[in-house]
């Protein structure tokens, strides 16, 4: 959540940046009312509670009368807190002042292309048919034992996304990133103070009934909750970690006709890098993450363009964002492999994570995430990207030595 107290001091700062991100400016002066509220109950409480202590044993009466008043006014103090906190998460963290406003995915900029787009002299095919014609991807099995967009991958297609996954680890732990297998299930606290709700228009949590459990969306909540509650020493940062997870989501509702496939799964794999560092330097572990992401799909040779988000489709969690974009010929155009957000202090603040400056200051410190791989759509990218024309599709050279091979070939 957002620093309250900066929001009392500049609250025309945080009516515009709420607007920027189209939410609903008057949500801050809604907080600013309870929170005035709140503070008044508070000063009466202590007023009478100053009352109580000055009684002596002749105050018996006036004493009774203290504990009825005291007990309402506190009852009164409780729900305001709890209706504070309630307005107070659903202010979006403000965008930081470098990125572009906008209405929506419409008004994101592109900031880079990498790579020649393929030039095939014959028809290519989607990821599912070279998939089916491979038999290495099952949609049918998937749905049978599962649901729809479940699926299972066999051979090569097991083989390359272990491969994918060992890739990103290896070169990131290179790169000072501790590798780190998380649970697959966070308790709700985690969940939703990263930012991924079970209900409503942006649900993507899977609860489990009778549980304070869900299914972690991605590493980065179950990465997030594990300093929860802590002080960590200004020497002991940045924390880089790069974690690897299965990741769950209900991706409910219509997505449009490229949606098919891998692309928009309910179970995928995934290695998320995530770093804590001080506020001063987030901006620069911003871009260092959003490096290795290209580092990654450079050395897998796909082409990809970057994007930056505008501040109308940033989300509430992420004061910056960028996204990685792979062409994918299946489609004739780009589609998302990676994304970068720099959440600043508001994921900290809701899971009371600081850190002791050398002077002894303590303050909430800035949190940062991104995708290394999401091995679902970089599968899709190089079966579209590397086939060829026989219907075989090339391993990419840093793969090779995983998966053992240097091609997959039809299916016998």
């Amino acid at each position: 959540m957002i620093d309250l107290k900066k929001l009392r001091e500049n609250p025309d700062f945080f009516r515009k940046a709420t607007a920027d991100k189209q939410r609903d400016p008057l949500l801050v002066d809604n907080v600013l009312e309870i929170d005035l509220q709140k503070r008044e109950f508070m000063q009466k409480v202590e007023t009478l509670r100053a009352e109580r202590n000055k009684l002596g044993k002749e105050g018996i009466e006036r004493g009774k009368q203290l504990k009825t008043e005291l007990g309402e006014l506190e009852k009164k103090l409780n729900e305001s807190d709890d209706k504070l906190n309630e307005v107070l998460v659903q202010i979006p963290n403000p965008a930081l002042l470098q990125v572009p406003v906008g209405k929506g995915e419409s008004e994101n900029i592109e900031v880079k292309k990498w790579g020649d787009i393929p030039k095939f002299d014959f028809t290519p095919k989607d990821h599912l048919e070279l998939g089916k014609s491979l038999g290495i991807l099952d949609f049918e099995t998937g749905a049978k034992v599962s649901g729809s967009q479940f699926y299972f991958l066999y051979k090569e297609g097991a083989l390359l996304e272990l491969a994918l996954v060992q890739y990103a680890l290896q070169l990131l732990s290179k790169e000072g990133f501790i590798p780190v297998i998380t649970p697959d299930l966070a308790k709700s606290r985690y969940y939703l103070g990263t930012g991924y709700l079970p209900k409503g228009d942006e649900a993507q949590t899977y609860e489990i009934n009778d549980e304070d459990l869900g299914l972690i969306a991605t590493a980065e909540v179950t990465l997030a909750g594990s300093h929860a509650d802590e002080i960590i020493s200004e020497k002991d940062l940045p924390i880089k970690y790069i974690g690897y997870s299965h990741c769950f989501r209900k991706e409910a509702g219509a997505y449009g006709k490229y949606s098919k496939g891998i692309f928009r799964v309910h179970q995928f794999t995934k290695a998320e890098m995530f770093i804590y560092c001080l506020p001063e330097e987030s901006n620069k572990w911003h871009e260092h993450i959003l490096e290795m992401e290209e580092k990654i799909y450079q050395g897998l040779k796909l082409p990809y363009r970057v994007i930056e988000m505008c501040t109308g489709d940033l989300g509430t969690m992420a004061a910056r964002k960028f996204d990685i974009e792979a062409w994918m010929p299946g489609r004739n155009e780009y589609g998302e492999v990676t994304s970068t957000s720099n959440c600043t202090d508001y994921q900290a603040r809701n899971l009371n994570i600081r850190f002791k400056r050398k002077n002894g200051e303590i303050e909430h410190l800035h949190m940062l995430n991104g995708t290394a791989i999401a091995t679902s759509r970089t599968i899709l990218a190089i079966l579209e990207n590397y086939q060829k024309a026989d219907g075989t599709v090339e391993i990419p050279e840093v793969l090779q030595s995983f998966v053992g091979k240097t091609q997959i070939s039809l299916k016998k």
